[in-house]
């Protein structure tokens, strides 16, 4: 929640007094949902919630015909130094990203070898997708001309990012694929143990009747 709150607070600021529909569009715009994950539907709560904390002032709600009404926002003295902390926090310090995929490679074990290798050359495959949709969105005219400078850099960040992820997952997949064993050599023949290194499935005790 706190880049959500950073970024709307930024772009609150940026273009005051704004509607909370052109923060929306302007966050889609910047494929923020993409590399930031704000949500297109949390906007709005994150807006009203903000609000409500003192951090944006609500300055008028208008409706023009039959539209859904629209509020105007403005940042407040305290949202300027909520912005401003949050913002060097995030310049300052290093935020690891979380990812459930470092939780489901830990029990890499479990998965058999072909689907292991497998998934990892598909998640490559995607994470090669990613990058040249976003290359050719930064190749756009309207990108280029319209959005900031700035903005193009952070997403060359991203795909070099991709890029290293991309040659990781063919690297690992050629070592599953060449047999090489997942524990640790003490490990090999403990009870219990051996079944996972191929992603079989250990057998468990029977107990007699």
């Amino acid at each position: 929640m706190s880049a959500t709150r950073m970024m709307i607070l930024g772009l609150v600021r940026w273009m005051q007094p704004v509607h909370g529909y052109d923060v929306r569009r302007e966050l889609l715009s910047w494929s923020a949902d993409k590399w930031a994950n704000v949500q297109p539907g949390s906007i709005y709560h994150a807006l009203r919630k903000l609000t409500e904390e003192g951090l944006l002032r609500a300055v008028a709600t208008q409706q023009v015909g039959a539209r859904p009404a629209r509020t105007t926002y403005e940042v407040t003295p305290k949202g300027e130094d909520e912005f401003e902390t949050l913002l060097r926090n995030f310049w300052w310090n290093l935020s690891e990203p979380s990812d459930p995929f470092a939780v489901a490679f830990s029990f890499l074990p479990a998965m058999p070898r072909a689907e292991a290798a497998a998934a990892l050359r598909n998640r490559a495959n995607l994470l090669r997708a990613g990058v040249e949709s976003m290359r050719a969105s930064l190749e756009s005219d309207w990108v280029r001309n319209r959005k900031p400078v700035h903005v193009g850099w952070m997403f060359e960040l991203w795909a070099a990012r991709a890029e290293a992820e991309m040659g990781w997952c063919e690297r690992i997949a050629e070592r599953i694929d060449s047999g090489v064993s997942y524990l640790p050599a003490e490990l090999e023949n403990v009870d219990g143990w051996s079944g996972w290194k191929d992603g079989r499935e250990v057998p468990r005790p029977t107990t007699s009747e």
